[in-house]
């Protein structure tokens, strides 16, 4: 690697760390992010030339930390700089802090941070926002390029997020367990967020958002390593990574959505299927289910079938029963539809859907799925309707135009009727 790409690798790679740690010292969110940019600055000068410290985020918050205490005096003019000297010499005072600074330190100062982000407080848009910005270190710029927002939009929904948040007084202290329990909740369903924000990005924003997806897997590895143990992580993790193995697949070269049976599995990246599979193993042996975990464990099955007719679909069936009781909602049952069309036939899963016709009413996929069954009822008109409620709900041009081609399908089917119609007349 270069200078510049070793000493970026750790700044990544130490910012949760390093932010965490001042954030728990200053009890603010601005200061703590401008004491770790200015230790950023500090280590681009003195790195390349003395090598990298023995422990990066030790350096940084130690760096960091005097940085911003001589911003604090400045402000405040209540003290005199301190020598040079006593902010240069660091070999004694880094081996202090590495040795103080220990691995479950580390953990409460990132989970903490993180919890910050997803304030209960803040709208989706926000906590993804701030969590992209405080804990991954994303530029405006990135984030309202990802959004497709301006950068004085996402500038604003930051500066209003972190506003929030220093109202709302949060608290500093290390959390107790019970209270870090709640927090790994919210903390997961954030990350879980991000990757969400990426992965429904249509063929024409997909280049742009899939970053998005790759960040979320870097955030839920991280809390895995802060968690190891924690089988609901692993199921998390897990999910990502075998949703995202197929990114290479999920649209064609003029950017339209392929859906999952159809797409050209050889596209799909099996290290992190590898992964993947590992993981939710892994999980599911601590006999302790919840929802990540059955979510990671369906696509699991979609991964492990090297052809589409090889997919368990009725254990994916079942999955989606356990889903229904885990977290009861319209869009799972919706899901596990497609599961029974598979194994009952069209007619089961229309029925299973119809009364989640008034609650999903503005739902593209409940359109876009109906026609579907209608369409292979034989049920043409009503499926054209179904498409064309589709088309107008579409939330991409790759979903609308997905829509479109089962539209020109219905169409050329009906044609031959049209003519022997005619011809009986």
């Amino acid at each position: 690697m270069t200078d510049t790409a070793w000493i970026d690798a750790a700044l990544t790679s130490a910012r949760p760390q390093a932010v965490g740690a001042l954030l728990r010292y200053f009890r603010n969110l601005d200061a703590a992010e401008e004491a770790y940019q200015n230790a950023c600055l500090r280590a681009l000068k003195t790195w390349p030339q003395n090598g990298p410290p023995r422990d990066p985020a030790s350096w940084l918050i130690m760096v960091g930390r005097n940085a911003g205490i001589d911003d604090i005096r400045r402000t405040r003019k209540q003290e005199a700089l301190p020598e040079e000297g006593a902010i240069s010499d660091l070999d004694d005072a880094e081996t202090e802090i590495a040795e103080r600074l220990d691995g479950s330190h580390y953990r409460d100062d990132i989970l903490r941070l993180l919890f910050i982000c997803c304030h209960p407080d803040l709208p989706a848009t926000q906590q993804i926002a701030l969590a992209l910005r405080i804990v991954s270190g994303l530029t405006v710029k990135q984030i309202a390029r990802a959004f497709l927002v301006s950068e004085a939009a996402m500038e604003q929904r930051i500066t209003r997020a972190k506003a929030r948040v220093a109202g709302a007084k949060v608290p500093f202290d290390t959390p107790g367990a019970v209270e870090r329990s709640e927090r790994l909740a919210s903390v997961a369903a954030m990350i879980y967020l991000v990757f969400n924000e990426g992965y429904s990005a249509g063929g024409d924003t997909a280049e742009i958002r899939f970053p998005l997806c790759e960040e979320a897997i870097r955030l839920s590895r991280l809390l895995l390593r802060l968690f190891p143990a924690e089988p609901e992580i692993m199921g998390l993790t897990a999910l990502l990574l075998l949703q995202h193995a197929r990114a290479a697949a999920r649209f064609d070269a003029d950017g339209a959505v392929v859906l999952l049976e159809d797409q050209d599995r050889s596209l799909w990246n099996r290290t992190l299927i590898a992964e993947g599979l590992a993981l939710i193993d892994k999980a599911m042996r601590h006999r302790r289910s919840g929802p990540y975990q059955v979510q990671a464990a369906i696509s699991a099955l979609h991964a492990r079938a090297e052809r589409p007719d090889e997919t368990d679909w009725p254990q994916i069936d079942l999955l989606y029963g356990a889903l229904e009781v885990m977290q009861p909602s319209p869009v799972v049952t919706l899901n596990r539809a497609v599961a029974v069309s598979k194994v009952r036939g069209p007619q089961a899963a229309l029925d299973m859907i119809e009364p989640l016709a008034t609650r999903l009413s503005n739902y593209f996929h409940y359109f876009g799925v109906r026609g579907a069954f209608l369409m292979q009822l034989g049920r043409n008109e009503e499926a054209r309707v179904a498409f064309d409620r589709a088309i107008a709900l579409a939330n991409t041009s790759a979903e609308a135009a997905h829509i479109r081609m089962h539209l020109d399908r219905l169409m050329r089917d009906s044609q031959p009727d049209a003519r022997a119609a005619n011809a009986a007349k």
